[in-house]
């Protein structure tokens, strides 16, 4: 599994680099002073469209035979994944419609349709949502295209890995944010098969640590999620994801994460760092803090900056 996923990662670098931006790699002078260890922070915040979720749905676009194409896709997302989709859909010349629950944040559909997308308002907890949108993907004869549970979407979101391979010698520990696992999985695949002693973390809210329950369960699980500010890695995962078994064969350590902490790894991003970033982000770099004692150069991916400004004065 591992050795034909790298190689389709490497594939997936090459066909989606005209549409996606490379985003720079910096360092935390602050955390690296803090933690003892050499902290940098590889910037999925600054990906065009403010979210790593642009790789994954690039590449599974362009995956599509050319018929496939013309019908158009559909998504269910309330965030990150469908502007990703919607991204992909306006670069390709692709018609795209994203459902969404109704509890999306306006400022998140707003994006969508001004990338072209139809956004169509259905359900209440997001599952409903994606179910009448699998039926009618299935009805119309058009491609799906899931936020995690595709080996295209995971190889697209694997490329973070090949730019990180590409920028920082001597990788020793990846922090990674986690909710359905693609982008943890496809990194830690491709990282691990050319430094197997990559030591890779993955973190989730324990308001919503759906992931973390199933890797202690041994299988998926289905368990409520309370609020987080972390809501573009919150939910339930799908019982046949393709991310269960890669991140059980690849991530090293979980760590869970409390509101507070999200709070105030979002608050020095912003007074410390001069970035902006999600709940999501902050979580990856909360998880830095709880761990504490790690040695050598340790990547924190910042996976997002798409956050509202009543969350902002929320956390501030």
């Amino acid at each position: 599994m591992i050795p034909d996923l790298v190689e389709r990662i490497a594939q997936a670098e090459r066909l989606i680099r005209p549409h996606i931006r490379e985003t720079p790699v910096v360092p935390s002078l602050a955390l690296s002073e803090a933690t003892g260890a050499d902290v940098w922070f590889k910037c999925e915040n600054l990906q065009v469209t403010g979210s790593f979720k642009a790789r994954g749905a690039t590449h599974r676009l362009l995956s599509l035979p050319e018929d496939v194409r013309g019908r158009g896709v559909v998504a269910a997302s309330s965030g990150n994944h469908g502007i990703g989709v919607a991204y992909a859909g306006h670069a390709l010349g692709i018609p795209v419609t994203v459902y969404v629950p109704d509890f999306v944040s306006p400022v998140k559909a707003a994006a969508m349709r001004r990338l072209g997308a139809t956004v169509t308002v259905f359900g209440i907890d997001g599952l409903d949502t994606e179910l009448e949108a699998r039926c009618v993907a299935d009805a119309n004869g058009q491609a799906y295209v899931s936020p995690y549970n595709d080996w295209s979407v995971v190889a697209g979101q694997g490329t973070v890995g090949v730019e990180l391979r590409r920028q920082l010698a001597n990788i020793g520990t990846v922090i990674v944010a986690v909710g359905g696992g693609g982008l943890i999985g496809g990194i830690a695949a491709y990282l691990k098969h050319h430094t197997p002693n990559v030591n890779v973390i993955g973190a989730q809210p324990a308001n919503s640590n759906v992931m973390i329950e199933s890797m202690r369960a041994g299988h998926v699980v289905e368990i409520p999620s309370s609020p987080t500010l972390s809501d573009g890695t919150a939910g339930g995962i799908e019982t046949d994801t393709v991310t269960f078994a890669l991140c059980q064969s690849v991530v090293d350590d979980w760590i869970e994460i409390d509101e507070g902490e999200i709070a105030a790894a979002m608050r020095h991003a912003i007074e410390v760092e001069h970035m902006l970033i999600e709940g999501s982000a902050g979580v990856a770099i909360a998880a830095l803090k709880r761990r504490g004692a790690l040695k050598g150069r340790v990547v924190v991916v910042l996976c997002g900056a798409n956050v509202s400004a009543a969350r902002l004065r929320e956390v501030l």
